[in-house]
């Protein structure tokens, strides 16, 4: 069996494919752990999970004509907290959702603008990251 390309992907925010993202980062999960002393027992520690964390989700794009997720974190800043789900879709080479990754009571905290010099014809890009409540597969 071959694995999935990275570069195929969709990102769904209120069940809307929202953007063509060029990169995300941070589809991960970190459980903590707590050591235990065990007493006669000298030939290992007990590991015990606590708390599982999950950082920001990054994502990355050209800037369009779209302003949605601009307002997004414009409306954070005012304090209006608009918490959103989502996914992350992984696709194959004909297009099929093969994973998908979901995010819940997600919002932006950090909205980054594309680097400009006049020397370049490289793509503008955005970064918007986003904190959320967890991620799990569907």
């Amino acid at each position: 069996m071959l694995p999935y390309k990275a570069f195929n992907f969709l990102i769904e925010i209120r069940s809307l494919v929202v953007a063509s993202f060029s990169e995300v980062s941070g589809l991960q999960a970190e459980t903590e752990t707590e050591e235990y002393h065990e007493g006669g027992r000298n030939s290992f520690v007990h590991k015990l999970p606590k708390v599982t964390k999950y950082p920001n989700l990054v994502l990355s794009r050209g800037i369009t004509n779209s302003t949605e997720l601009w307002q997004w974190h414009q409306n954070v800043i005012i304090g209006q907290i608009q918490r959103q789900n989502g996914s992350v879709i992984l696709l194959d080479d004909t297009c099929n959702e093969k994973w998908r990754w979901n995010f819940t009571g997600a919002y932006p905290v950090k909205w980054v603008g594309p680097d400009l010099k006049g020397d370049s014809n490289a793509v503008a890009v955005e970064t918007l990251e986003l904190a959320h409540n967890g991620l799990y597969k569907a």
